[in-house]
């Protein structure tokens, strides 16, 4: 599966899914690099449905596609000040790095309402937000190295997914696998388990910053 082409169009930019994993790819980060048309290993968000946030009684204005890209926007600066880093991380573990930004985006808003990198609970750390109950953090809240142990847990918990359920569609692992980190696998025994309001919200919100350069 062939994941993103240079703007010059030279066939030996070329990469395979397999390719990336253990390599530092800093020196990639080009902005020559067409990044919209790189997906990864896990789908194409930009072709998956989502009707983005909820409405209900408590949210009828910030709900919808709307909703979600409201907040996404509103994150957006924050988010661009990790914009290189999350391709990086994005290549090694072949995941679309608009997913990764939506992810932040929902779960600490770019790390804006952290206080040292903790949530107000003092749970939750990073810009991924790992509960410590489940997870032993590693490195600095933003920095590489914690990024990579996130993105890492993602990719596992989307891989758990398409083992638990082989029959299952692309979309239907790579929501799944979102489900899965928030929730946990074992939190998934049936479709009807995927956590909508949560993995919907994080897909519109992943088609925007795929929109604006992630």
């Amino acid at each position: 599966m062939l994941l993103f082409s240079a703007s010059h169009g030279n066939p030996h930019s070329l990469k395979k899914c397999a390719s990336w994993g253990s390599h530092s790819f800093t020196h990639t980060m080009s902005p020559r690099l067409h990044f919209r048309l790189y997906h990864g290993c896990y789908g194409d968000i930009m072709t998956m449905e989502t009707p983005g946030v909820p409405c209900d009684n408590t949210r009828m204005i910030a709900c919808g596609i709307r909703g979600s890209e409201m907040f996404a926007e509103m994150d957006l600066k924050a988010l661009q000040s990790y914009q290189i880093l999350i391709k990086e991380i994005g290549l090694r573990h072949c995941v679309d790095p608009a997913l990764i930004a939506a992810i932040i985006s929902r779960e600490s808003h770019g790390g804006t309402i952290l206080l040292d990198g903790w949530d107000h609970t003092g749970l939750k750390f990073g810009l991924m937000q790992l509960d410590k109950n489940i997870h032993r953090p590693v490195g600095t809240w933003d920095g590489k190295e914690h990024l990579l142990q996130a993105v890492g847990i993602l990719t596992d918990r989307i891989k758990a997914i398409q083992k638990k359920f082989p029959s299952w569609s692309v979309a239907q692992h790579l929501k799944g696998g979102l489900s899965a980190f928030k929730s946990g696998t074992e939190a998934i025994a049936t479709s009807a388990d995927i956590q909508a309001d949560y993995v919907n919200d994080v897909l519109a919100r992943a088609k925007f910053y795929k929109k604006h350069g992630f």
